[in-house]
């Protein structure tokens, strides 16, 4: 008997998914039937969801075995209720090199001063940059992003300092967690990453007091979540002139209004939320390899803790 999977991640979504989909369930031996028509609930095995999927009410799927999210990000979905089903957000490979690149391209970018030249200088203006292993280089958040965004920086000679919520040990990093450890990782941040997911622990982190402690000169890449960030602390130090500069990939509201501030900052590069998004094809696979999980009755990868929120 096949498998039911609904799939709730967007009309627009479905043709892009449809064929990766049927292809990675055939690989990994799943015969499933999966279908954007959920008239029936009840029947329905699995959910595969991304928010704006038309879903706000869970709880008639009662035979689901897991919702498997399309996005990294649960914040959107993760208190919602009548979501008492399993819960599995992305981890996607295609979607942490997306990361990955981004980071190690914006981080490369502010430690040259690549900014001065493409935007027309004064002159011969020769500043020779340090080398990356005299520019330090601080990520909040130490998940499969972080984590893959930290080897990468330390391939290329930077000194990496993690923080994280709980303690980690992640090799060669610097790992530091808790109030006193963010503290001394931003007083040593001369660029700072910041890829947290959102929680009501995160959200607004980096207020006026905790953007104090970095340097002069520090900066902010932030492609993780826009809410990570009180944006009149960051425009207020960024106008005073303490900070250099802050590359933004999210926002608190998206697409990004075009009356905001930071669109014509000078010391503010804005980027569409492009920095990893999910690619149906790699996507694809994971989602087939939860279900593949779920019906030999092994542990689902990359399950919700509700508690935290990720």
């Amino acid at each position: 008997m096949a498998v039911r999977v609904g799939f709730a991640a967007g009309a627009s979504a479905w043709p892009e998914y449809q064929v990766p989909l049927a292809r990675a369930l055939a690989e990994v031996g799943v015969v499933a039937e999966v279908s954007t028509l959920l008239d029936d609930p009840a029947s329905v095995d699995y959910l595969v969801v991304a928010p704006g999927g038309g879903i706000e009410d869970f709880s008639a799927f009662v035979n689901a075995k897991a919702v498997l999210s399309l996005w990294a990000g649960v914040e959107k979905i993760v208190g919602n209720a009548t979501l008492t089903q399993p819960l599995c957000r992305m981890v996607d490979p295609d979607l942490t090199q997306g990361m990955v690149e981004y980071v190690v391209g914006n981080v490369l970018r502010h430690h040259l001063g690549l900014d001065r030249y493409i935007r027309g200088g004064t002159g011969w203006d020769q500043q020779v940059p340090p080398l990356s292993r005299e520019r330090s280089v601080v990520i909040l958040g130490l998940g499969a992003l972080g984590q893959a965004c930290a080897a990468a920086l330390m391939a290329l000679g930077f000194p990496v300092t993690g923080w994280s919520r709980s303690a980690k040990s992640v090799p060669g990093v610097a790992c530091v967690s808790g109030e006193d450890g963010l503290q001394a990782a931003l007083r040593r941040a001369e660029i700072l990453v910041t890829l947290l997911p959102k929680t009501p622990e995160t959200e607004g982190m980096l207020d006026a007091r905790r953007l104090g402690w970095l340097s002069d000169g520090a900066v902010i890449i932030n492609p993780g979540r826009g809410a990570l960030i009180d944006d009149d602390a960051l425009l207020a130090a960024l106008d005073a002139g303490r900070l250099g500069h802050a590359t933004l990939d999210v926002f608190r509201v998206e697409p990004l209004p075009a009356s905001h501030r930071y669109w014509s900052h000078p010391r503010v590069t804005v980027t569409p939320h492009i920095a990893a998004d999910t690619r149906a094809e790699s996507a694809a696979r994971v989602v087939a390899e939860n279900i593949r999980r779920g019906e030999a009755g092994e542990p689902f990868l990359h399950l919700v803790d509700r508690a935290l929120g990720y």
